[in-house]
């Protein structure tokens, strides 16, 4: 090939790639950053970006833990990406105060100013000189720019600040909370929602967009806030609603079409791994949930406070090895399987499966762990299936050589939700977690000690089955307490 065919060839190959990066975020990502250097997941969170620049997500909200990239998108190459493609945009960045506001502001500049920026979308382009308040010229200073010969530009602004002049077309709030102290205080949180309600919406107008991108702190911040007065996007039934994305720390539930991680997976491991997220998890479990798995749930109004654990079996007159199950009603649900010691004292679990994962897994599981454990009896919520699952579940254990194991199935009549409230107290004086259970069944964890009294949970399958092994206990076998001590009453 010739010299100059391969100039040519370059060329165009650059051309090609400079397209791309006036459609795609990502892509302008690596034109104008040459040491980036995206997780699989980043893939997934510019694309949504991406959505909302052109248009097709008006009210977006991201949540993701600390220092895993959210703000090198949102907040540095977003701005810049939407007015390469639009340089008549009028954009607010807000953060938690101004010198972090006007330090987004410096290196968005620094973007519009990358020469292969200037390549990319040559029509957007800034004031050459620092622009205070020169009465004509093209403004440029730590907290507004405009785009020379157009219309456009951006505001950078503390959480507080003024946003007055013009309308925003789009809004981006960035870390509006410090830190836990802020984000934990009645009085910053009602605050920031005022400085909301009384600056930065007045400043909206009806095609605007809006983008929050932070670490969810509490339950009741801004995020929570907006959630509960105007709920998440649905297409016909809530046009106006908010797009959510999370990112935990350490994934859920089952892959998603923006997060296709399995469960357990981290979300960053080269940077962040799961040994070093689950030491983080032990030491403070409930900061733990808000901070890394955008899941704050508040103290106050929780169905249950700690369970006693143990570390050793006490001595009992009566124990027996027993198993609850209840089976997922829905795709979404999770199946729950508690083994347990049933004594006199109280019920003593000793593992539990606890999954969404399908039929194909949870049987054999099951029936390893009955017969690893040496149950006696399993009881098994024949609704939804529960009865054929049981029959599979008890073939697979006698194929196992296990012929101890009696399961018992039954059709659970009562409504749930009074079941679970109701037992509550019994739930809690008589269940026994085994020492570091927060570390031995992760998820079943979070979904008792984050279950709320009153107000919307996404899962009750955990609470469910936990309320049935207390139902299931034999009423009959009380114990005369001062006989144990050798006094007769």
């Amino acid at each position: 090939m010739a010299r100059a065919d391969i100039i040519q060839e370059i060329e165009l190959r650059e051309e090609l790639l400079r397209r791309d990066s006036r459609e795609q975020l990502l892509s302008f990502t690596y034109a104008t950053m040459p040491t980036f250097k995206p997780a699989p997941f980043h893939h997934q969170y510019y694309g949504i970006l991406t959505d909302f620049a052109h248009g097709e997500i008006k009210k977006l909200m991201v949540f993701m833990p600390p220092q895993h990239g959210k703000s090198e998108g949102s907040t540095r190459r977003l701005p810049a990406f939407m007015l390469g493609r639009n340089p008549d945009i009028k954009e607010a960045v807000v953060s938690y105060n101004a010198p972090k506001a006007r330090k987004f502001n410096r290196e968005i500049q620094r973007i519009i100013d990358n020469a292969e920026y200037k390549r990319i979308f040559p029509d957007t382009k800034l004031n050459s000189k620092n622009i205070a308040t020169v009465a004509g010229s093209w403004l440029r200073n730590a907290d507004e720019c405009e785009v020379v010969g157009h219309r456009g530009g951006f505001k950078t602004v503390g959480v507080g600040g003024a946003l007055t002049g013009d309308p925003v077309d789009v809004l981006i709030m960035d870390d509006i909370y410090k830190d836990a102290k802020t984000a934990w205080s009645p009085v910053f949180r009602e605050a920031i929602r005022d400085w909301y309600d009384t600056v930065a919406e007045t400043r909206l107008h009806n095609d605007s967009q809006q983008l929050i991108v932070f670490t969810r702190w509490h339950e009741d911040d801004l995020a929570g806030t907006l959630l509960r007065q105007q709920g998440e996007y649905n297409e016909l039934t809530n046009p106006d609603g908010w797009v959510v994305c999370t990112f935990p720390a350490i994934k859920e539930g089952t892959p998603t079409d923006y997060d296709p991680r399995e469960e357990g997976e981290a979300l960053w491991p080269e940077r962040h791994s799961l040994h070093k997220l689950k030491e983080i998890r032990e030491r403070n479990p409930q900061v733990f949930g808000s901070l890394y798995q955008q899941n704050p749930q508040p103290v106050e109004g929780l169905m249950y406070s700690a369970f006693r654990t143990y570390a050793v079996l006490p001595a009992t007159l009566r124990r027996k090895l027993k198993a609850y199950v209840d089976t997922a009603d829905t795709g979404s649900d999770y199946l729950c399987a508690i083994l347990y010691y049933e004594t006199e004292i109280g019920n003593f679990i000793i593992d539990v499966l606890y999954t969404q994962r399908a039929m194909e897994y949870t049987e054999p599981k099951l029936a390893e762990m009955l017969s690893k454990h040496g149950i006696e009896e399993c009881v098994v919520e024949s609704n939804n299936g529960g009865r054929g699952f049981a029959r599979n579940v008890e073939k697979q254990c006698r194929m196992m050589g296990n012929a101890k194991t009696k399961f018992k199935w039954f059709h659970q009549q009562d409504n749930k939700l009074v079941r679970i409230f109701s037992h509550s107290a019994e739930v809690q004086n008589l269940t026994y977690m085994p020492e570091g259970w927060e570390r031995l069944f992760p998820e079943f964890y979070k979904a008792i000690t984050g279950y709320l009294k009153a107000g919307s949970n996404e899962h009750d399958d955990a609470p469910d089955a936990l309320t049935g092994t207390i139902e299931r206990r034999n009423k009959n076998s009380k114990v005369d307490v001062a006989g144990i001590f050798g006094y007769s009453q």
